[in-house]
């Protein structure tokens, strides 16, 4: 919002985050081409049409077509079909020496991934790992007799090879690792890293994944592969996934609930129980103070811009989240 209310100057946003490229620009060029070989920029095109065609993976005024698709699924609050419960958790409480976290009791099903959204030091790692048995909570002893597997927030490289690490040949090839075999993985780059952290942890036989901040050092391309693979990967093995995300785009095209944080930084914090993903967006959003729409062409979501017509419609509804 501050950019945004810069009017006397010009100002150019290279962003990974769709949802704020979005929010911030006029207009924008579209990059493609292969890392470290070559790049391409498009011509000039309004916010929206560039957006669209980076997604579509067509840039019409060009003529070049650089990737499939990528479609959002406009998805109305429903009953769940075809899901098993697989944990069912207590109220948990935790408390440090300045911070204390609530956690509503909740329930996983599987399959299904559970975004987990909230502002910063309100609890969202503290909880996974909990999950994790990293953690343990101050007012229960949860045992969980399930296989979990954990990339945490921040990755402590090691003195070892990448092909050292047991990643299952199919996570190398969807995640791009091939050429990162015989690196060291204290050597690779903080984008490398996060993707090799990713495939490791879903290499492992579990139940339940915990991924926090997947997307975190990725560009916007990788972040859709990981989308894309993600989503995939929890359908095809039938298991349940939580990923701790702040790009709302990733949580919207990722999730199937959505659990809400709130509170005040490194005070408190409470998280709600697993909640439809309309549901969720709508509370999480009304506290940011923002409305979104979906885009009619891609179903991605849009942000509405403060006090625009659709914005005040959205309010006056009390729907700061448009599944429509």
């Amino acid at each position: 919002r501050a950019i945004r209310d810069i009017t006397d100057r010009y100002v150019f946003v290279v962003e990974h985050d769709l949802i704020v490229l979005d929010y911030l620009s006029d207009y924008i060029h579209v990059m493609y081409g292969r890392p470290g070989v070559y790049g391409v920029v498009s011509n000039i095109k309004s916010v929206r049409v560039g957006i669209n065609e980076y997604l579509d993976g067509f840039l019409s005024s060009e003529n070049v077509r650089f990737r499939e698709e990528i479609r959002f699924e406009v998805r109305p609050p429903g009953e769940k079909t075809e899901v098993n419960e697989i944990l069912s958790y207590p109220a948990l409480k935790k408390k440090y020496y300045r911070f204390k976290l609530s956690v509503d009791p909740g329930k996983i099903y599987a399959p299904e991934i559970l975004g987990i959204l909230g502002k910063n030091a309100t609890g969202k790692t503290t909880f996974v790992r909990i999950l994790a048995g990293d953690v343990k909570a101050d007012n229960v002893n949860l045992d969980i007799k399930l296989d979990i597997s954990y990339k945490p927030q921040y990755i402590k490289p090691r003195k070892t090879l990448v092909k050292s690490l047991r990643l299952k040949p199919e996570l190398i090839e969807k995640f791009k690792l091939r050429h990162l075999m015989e690196k060291k993985v204290d050597e690779l780059s903080g984008g490398e890293l996060q993707k090799v952290a990713i495939a490791e942890c879903l290499s492992k036989d579990a139940d339940i994944y915990l991924l926090d901040e997947p997307s975190a050092y990725l560009d916007v391309e990788e972040r859709l592969e990981l989308a894309k693979h993600i989503k995939k990967f929890a359908m095809e093995k039938k298991i349940a996934i939580l990923i701790v995300e702040h790009d709302i785009l990733l949580i919207d095209y990722l999730s199937d609930e959505l659990m809400v944080f709130d509170g005040i930084s490194g005070v408190n914090g409470h998280a709600s129980r697993p909640l439809d993903l309309r549901s969720g967006m709508n509370e999480f959003l009304k506290k940011m103070d923002i409305t979104f729409r979906r885009d009619p062409e891609t179903g991605r979501p849009r942000a509405n811009k403060a006090g625009s017509v659709k914005d005040r419609e959205q309010r006056k509804k009390g729907e700061y989240y448009y599944v429509g």
